[in-house]
């Protein structure tokens, strides 16, 4: 086995982890912000011929396009990522999505231009979702191809606190900007945030010009010319794990847009909780789940990355009545310990060892490819129409929240029976292309070897 990756990796660098970290952070406050911005005021400014529930409907619509751009960001950076390299694909992917956010921010509404105005925030928002389909599974590669061995996961975990940071981020400008008179924030203050993101971006990409090329695929491209299509290779070599892996996302993903971008909405709209109650408790529950994403990510280096998420995965389906139960008494406190509960320690519990076992599952000369694409297929079905859905569920049975219950048992369900079907990876050679696969997957790789 060859240990020059491993040695070289010894040590990750600081400044690796506050590229990916800060990186990561600023491009899910860009993507994030858009979630938070459906929730509250796209619906009335770009739909506004429709009834207050439709127009909520139509946002939640565009929020979910954004999604179907991600697999084919993935599939096109991926691409890039394991043939040229892991730095280069984290720069394009931090500006895609930072200027799409920005020029989101200048947008005329429907008052202004009419039907052009929903059309091009589509048009932006898949752009978004197009920059984003690359940019999580980057971050965490970098991370775990620096990271020293037994503490990939820890090392990993800190692209997902980056998520955690860049929503909290997301709910907190938008908490500031709520501080305006109604007016003024509906005029011009739901802008600041959008137009903010320029300022983070240049931040990101004086961070991500300054980091090093990864040792493990400097390693695998010195050993082995790439692939010449990474992601066919990924899923004729690795059935088994690309298939775990869209499992897996369904809970995680569908439950991290459906409470804080779906719960946001029901909270104000339905229960009638002031807006800035809601994201005040909302903050709270992002800050626990920076707090769980990198204690069970240590956790997952010690006792595996399946028992963790199998965890967060069966408390969510225990937690999916009592949640609706605690929130709905309408007060400050028991929103915060249902979010808290919820987005915190649930997603803590499924975000935290998802990192590294993700990027674990695949060898290094497509790694990157079977990470991107695998993971944002995933999201068109998970958390893309997650708040859509589960919005409609509530207006369809008059207010109920049964439904959407229901729906986070079935997200949960499915990626409990997936990460069980899984193999364990946290004890695997990640510098390998036939690291411990299981199954099909080792089947197939040990005949190549052949």
């Amino acid at each position: 086995m060859n240990t020059a990756p491993a040695a070289a990796g010894r040590r990750a660098p600081f400044g690796v982890i506050v590229a990916a970290a800060v990186g990561s952070a600023l491009e899910w406050y860009d993507f994030f912000i858009y979630g938070t911005a459906a929730a509250l005021v796209l619906g009335p400014l770009f739909f506004p011929q429709a009834d207050a529930l439709a127009a909520t409907l139509l946002a939640f619509a565009t929020f979910g396009v954004g999604f179907v751009a991600r697999p084919f960001g993935g599939l096109f950076f991926g691409h890039f990522g394991d043939r040229y390299g892991r730095k280069p694909v984290l720069v394009a992917t931090l500006m895609l999505v930072g200027i799409g956010t920005a020029l989101i921010g200048v947008l005329p509404t429907y008052a202004a231009i009419g039907s052009w105005a929903p059309f091009l925030l589509v048009i932006l928002r898949l752009v978004q979702g197009f920059g984003a389909g690359a940019e999580y599974g980057g971050a965490v590669i970098l991370l775990v191809e620096h990271a020293p061995p037994g503490s990939r996961g820890f090392w990993a975990g800190f692209a997902p606190v980056g998520v955690g940071v860049g929503n909290l981020l997301a709910a907190g400008a938008f908490a500031a900007v709520s501080l305006l008179p109604h007016d003024a924030f509906m005029a011009w203050g739901w802008r600041l945030p959008f137009l903010f993101s320029l300022v983070l971006v240049l931040f990101g990409l004086f961070v991500r010009l300054r980091v090093m090329e990864t040792p493990v695929f400097r390693a695998a491209v010195a050993q082995h010319q790439p692939d010449r299509v990474p992601a066919l290779e990924v899923l004729r070599r690795h059935p088994r794990n690309f298939f775990v892996l869209l499992g897996a996302r369904m809970a995680e993903n569908g439950l991290g847009y459906l409470f804080p971008v779906f719960g946001l909405a029901y909270v104000t709209r339905t229960l009638g909780m002031p807006r800035q109650l809601a994201l005040d408790a909302l903050m709270l529950s992002f800050m626990i789940q920076i707090i769980c994403v990198l204690g069970f990510s240590a956790l997952s280096d010690r006792i595996g990355r399946r028992p963790v998420y199998l965890f967060g995965a069966l408390a969510g389906m225990l937690l999916a009545f009592p949640f609706f139960w605690i929130i709905g008494t309408r007060t400050w406190w028991m929103l915060a310990l249902g979010l808290g509960l919820t987005n915190g320690v649930v997603i803590g519990a499924l975000f935290g060892p998802q990192a590294a076992y993700f990027a674990e599952l695949f060898g290094p000369k497509r790694r990157y490819s079977g990470f991107a694409f695998a993971r944002e297929l995933g999201s068109i079905v998970s958390g893309g129409p997650a708040p859509f859905l589960a919005t409609a569920m509530v207006a369809a049975v008059g207010g109920g929240f049964w439904p959407v219950a229901v729906y986070i048992i079935l997200l949960c369900a499915i990626t409990a029976f997936a990460v069980w079907s899984g193999p364990e990876t946290y004890r695997d050679d990640i510098h390998a292309d036939a690291a411990k696969l299981g199954g099909t997957d080792a089947a197939v790789v040990a005949g190549e070897a052949g």
